[in-house]
């Protein structure tokens, strides 16, 4: 019987935000490493006392990151160049079925690395103290395996499909345990060779702070209100509401009032490449929000340019004079503090219009996601995937906003999407990582989610 935990080490890395945001919602079970005082989540290529050389290998890595994500945006030439860059973390065709466990060129570059000592440093320390390790990107897991970590070593996928890059160099040997976000990720680790015994579908860890518990208190509060500004014509309601009932209960279904205007969320990614987009979508939505009809939440994230980039427009549009708090900018140089910001928006955001990064999985709170265009193999897999569960639609050219956006809202169909994004989602991520990782269950997401 494995012996039972209240905390573990959650570590990540300060690359973008999806590797950050997976783990957010574990910071109650962080861990302080010994001698680390008021350290919860640990980023691997920035905590105290990190050795020069690994710092300079984990900041390579970064610029690399930033570097691709703002290729393709580079005239002529940005296409092709980001297209042979995104070649060598590209995702395989899943079909036909066949062994993919032969390693690529990017996890034996890793490997070459670790025989250098990366990471050495950072599992030493964790080893003072061994506690369970919860990791939401690769590498880190590597070096707790090679470098003789001394407790179990968990790590969360962070997309709907993952390259060959997230599994060591011998698959069939490792003591790495997989928290898988889906059960496609499971069927892919499987075809990396990962034994089935050392995979958990555990779902995305979303924020327990716009869930409410096990019972769904807020999500479904959240959901009841966001209907009320997602079906203005009840459309879809006087079809649906028996199944409304069902999920959600009578006491939300029935909502008349979300208590707030239509409210949108415009999320970039951590390069910042799709800033100018929020710009578009403000200028298209200038009038409405004027009258008061929407709310537009501009999210910077912890990019200082991003923000001061939108502080300025907004300014030039003089929205912040004409109606306070109509439009925001979500920004906050931590990104811990971040995301606390970005959950507490998304209870009263009706749509998150977003690239189909991690934030893909947001869709299982019950947010309709309108996707922007995608960067990298990993999200044209997430935007399939949300195409598949009905929670998704691709954009349509952002300078027209104001009028494709209202007619899909009188025509039920982002309320639709709401609903089917609530049902067919993993929304229990985070305490399913918690049962495996802290308890030794075998805790997984429901058979009701399908994909």
């Amino acid at each position: 019987m494995k012996k039972i935990h209240k905390k573990a080490y959650v570590v990540t890395v300060d690359m973008g935000y999806g590797h950050q945001r997976a783990v957010y919602p574990l910071k109650d079970i962080a861990a302080s490493p010994v001698g680390w005082s008021g350290q919860s989540i640990i980023s691997a290529n920035t905590y105290p006392g990190i050795p020069k050389k690994d710092q300079r290998m984990w900041e390579g890595s970064r610029r690399l990151y930033e570097m691709i994500s703002r290729m393709k945006k580079i005239p002529l030439i940005g296409e092709k160049i980001f297209g042979i860059l995104d070649h060598f973390q590209r995702i395989e065709p899943f079909y036909p079925r066949r062994d993919l466990s032969d390693p690529i060129i990017q996890v034996r570059s890793i490997y070459r690395l670790i025989k250098k000592g990366w990471g050495k440093h950072l599992i030493d320390n964790l080893n003072k103290k061994p506690l369970p390790l919860i990791t939401s990107f690769f590498a880190i897991a590597f070096f707790a395996e090679e470098h003789g970590y001394k407790e179990e070593i968990y790590c969360i996928c962070t997309d709907t499909d993952i390259s060959r890059s997230w599994v060591p160099m011998n698959p069939e040997k490792t003591r790495i345990n997989y928290l898988a976000p889906n059960k496609r990720v499971r069927e892919r680790l499987i075809e990396y060779g990962i034994a089935p015994e050392k995979i958990y579908v555990t779902g995305f860890p979303l924020p327990k702070e716009n869930i409410g518990g096990k019972n769904f208190s807020i999500l479904k509060e959240s959901l009841g209100r966001r209907i009320c500004n997602l079906d203005p014509n009840h459309k879809y309601r006087k079809k649906y509401m028996k199944t409304l009932e069902e999920r959600i209960g009578k006491k939300y279904s029935h909502m008349d009032n979300a208590g707030h205007p239509i409210t949108i969320s415009f999320a970039v990614g951590g390069a910042g490449a799709q800033r100018a987009m929020g710009l578009t979508i403000l200028d298209s939505l200038h009038q409405e929000i004027d009258d008061g009809k929407v709310k537009l939440n501009l999210v910077a994230g912890s990019r200082n340019d991003v923000y001061r980039y939108y502080e300025s427009e907004v300014k030039r549009l003089h929205l912040e004079k004409l109606h306070d708090g109509m439009v925001k900018i979500i920004y906050d140089p931590d990104k811990m503090e971040y995301f606390r910001k970005f959950n507490e928006a998304l209870l009263t955001t009706d749509i998150l219009w977003t690239k189909p990064s991690e934030l893909s999985f947001y869709a299982g709170l019950g947010i309709p996601i309108i996707m922007a265009p995608t960067i990298g193999s990993q999200e044209e897999f997430n935007k399939a995937w949300l195409h598949s569960i009905g929670a998704g639609v691709e954009q349509e050219d952002p300078r027209y906003t104001n009028e494709w956006l209202f007619d899909w809202l009188k025509s039920g169909w982002f309320a639709e999407a709401a609903v089917q994004g609530f049902m067919d989602a993993p929304r229990n991520g985070a305490y399913h990582v918690e049962e495996v990782a802290l308890h030794g269950k075998r805790s997984e997401i429901e058979d009701m989610h399908l994909l």
